[in-house]
């Protein structure tokens, strides 16, 4: 994870890679993220930049590696899910947060999008499965419960360096 980390940045900047920041444009250029639609997503919530640039320091770097690791349960991978898909970051996933997610998955604007009528459909069937509290949205542990069903979710939650 070091060394893969340390080649992210410029060689003068190698042998301080403990403390240095990699720029998000550098963490996007790893294969293993390059074809993620979450990409963006997955930067933002793992980077603990106070310039909010999504920058990753090796903490972050190894914090991501983990939690994306086959080691880890499935609750903390659900709980990063979670976060990465909450894409206003208000602690639920709301009609928005899902649209934003299906556009992800389907190629937003590109021919394989969906109509919207379609996509409310989905969106509809979505919220019917996992708003156990029929609140109109679906937060963490109705979203944990949900993920709890679907025995591929911590084997397909992961990245291989």
């Amino acid at each position: 994870a070091y060394k893969r980390f340390s080649e992210l940045l410029p060689k003068e900047e190698r042998e301080n890679a403990f403390s240095a920041r990699v720029p998000k444009s550098q963490i996007l250029t790893l294969p293993e993220l390059r074809a993620n639609p979450f990409q963006h997503r997955i930067c933002h919530v793992f980077s603990t930049s106070e310039s909010r640039d999504d920058s990753m320091s090796f903490e972050d770097f190894l914090d991501m590696l983990s939690v994306f690791s086959d080691s880890a349960t499935s609750d903390i991978k659900s709980h990063y899910a979670f976060r990465i898909f909450d894409f206003d970051e208000d602690g639920t996933l709301d009609r928005k947060d899902l649209e934003q997610l299906v556009n992800c998955l389907t190629g937003q604007g590109e021919e394989s999008g969906l109509s919207s009528a379609e996509m409310e459909q989905l969106i509809q069937n979505i919220l019917e499965e996992s708003d156990i509290d029929k609140d109109g949205t679906i937060n963490l542990s109705e979203f944990q419960h949900v993920v709890s069903r679907s025995p591929d979710f911590a084997s397909s939650f992961k990245i291989v360096l």
